[in-house]
């Protein structure tokens, strides 16, 4: 589902939004407890998530794992898509709109000086996963949100995502899970909605060492699995080096017999697991790993995906 400027929903208190603007800056108050009201999102929305506190974005890092908070917004790594869950209303799981792995909560503890548990980028294999599901509420009537995470089936246990660094300014691009019954300013967040575009983003072209030197750069086996009629029984795996997806894309169209002056019209896919959804390949650094990449591609004419715009006003 396509989604508009200004289309962010709220429920049961309607926040206006529009496109590049902040819906408040009134903090949640520290340390009191309020009446939790739950909050919708539109499913298949790019969003921002911005920090009450710093005023910074949540950011998948480049690495496809790490999660943190960076003041650049016009940035596909700072995108994210609102995935409802099927499973019932209160929740909703967040993925990037660069690499498509899903903000999760972990075990592991928060870099020293943070408080709570680590926040990363994971893939989505288990349908009942708790671990990525978040569910949005307001306390009382602030615009602010918090995102409050279940900490096991059953449990009355939750953490919220927080930010951190109010005392240790070198510690504010740390994203962590905090187990605690009481709110604070680090734990309130913005909702921003991106609009949406259907025109392909330029893809960065490669660098001097992707077409100079490319036997120096990692490899890793890519599977094209086709996914729609225009590469029907065209499925391929080759051994592809670097993060270009520049050259990627051009790769696939080379192995598929495609016109190079016809490779620009093909999307590129890639899916964060066994029930992650497709996301666009527009980034490169396509995660710094050996693991296999299983791609799929469409092209605009079938309807083509949408893009968060960042440009717009």
């Amino acid at each position: 589902m396509a989604c508009q400027a200004g289309t962010l929903k709220y429920s049961p208190l309607g926040a206006r939004a529009r496109s590049g603007h902040l819906l408040s800056r009134r903090p949640i108050e520290q340390g009191r407890q309020r009446p939790m009201e739950e909050v919708q999102l539109l499913d298949r929305q790019h969003v921002w998530l911005r920090s009450a506190e710093h005023g910074t974005y949540l950011h998948a890092d480049e690495d496809g794992h790490g999660v943190s908070l960076s003041r650049r917004r016009a940035s596909m790594k700072s995108a994210w898509v609102v995935h409802r869950y099927y499973g019932d209303h209160l929740h909703v799981l967040f993925y990037s709109a660069a690499y498509g792995r899903y903000l999760s909560a972990t075990d592991a503890p928060a870099p020293r000086g943070c408080r709570g548990f680590r926040v990363e980028q994971r893939n989505y294999d288990e349908l009942e996963d708790l671990a990525i599901r978040w569910q949005p509420l307001r306390a009382s009537t602030r615009d602010e949100i918090v995102l409050r995470h279940v900490v096991a089936a059953g449990s009355n246990d939750y953490g919220l995502l927080r930010a951190n660094g109010r005392d240790r300014p070198s510690k504010k691009h740390v994203v962590s899970v905090e187990r605690s019954n009481n709110i604070s300013t680090m734990m309130g967040w913005m909702v921003e909605p991106i609009p949406s575009r259907e025109r392909i983003p330029r893809l960065p072209r490669p660098t001097l060492l992707h077409l100079q030197l490319p036997a120096l750069l990692p490899s890793r086996v890519v599977t094209f699995m086709a996914d729609s009629e225009q590469f029907y029984g065209n499925d391929v795996s080759f051994t592809f080096r670097g993060r270009s997806v520049y050259r990627l894309r051009n790769e696939l169209a080379r192995q598929l017999g495609i016109p190079m002056n016809a490779c620009n019209n093909i999307v590129l896919y890639v899916r964060a697991g066994t029930f992650g959804r497709f996301t666009p390949l527009v980034v490169d650094d396509l995660h710094r790993s050996r693991q296999p990449l299983v791609i799929t591609a469409d092209s605009p004419a079938n309807g083509g995906p949408r893009y968060p715009d960042f440009d717009a006003e």
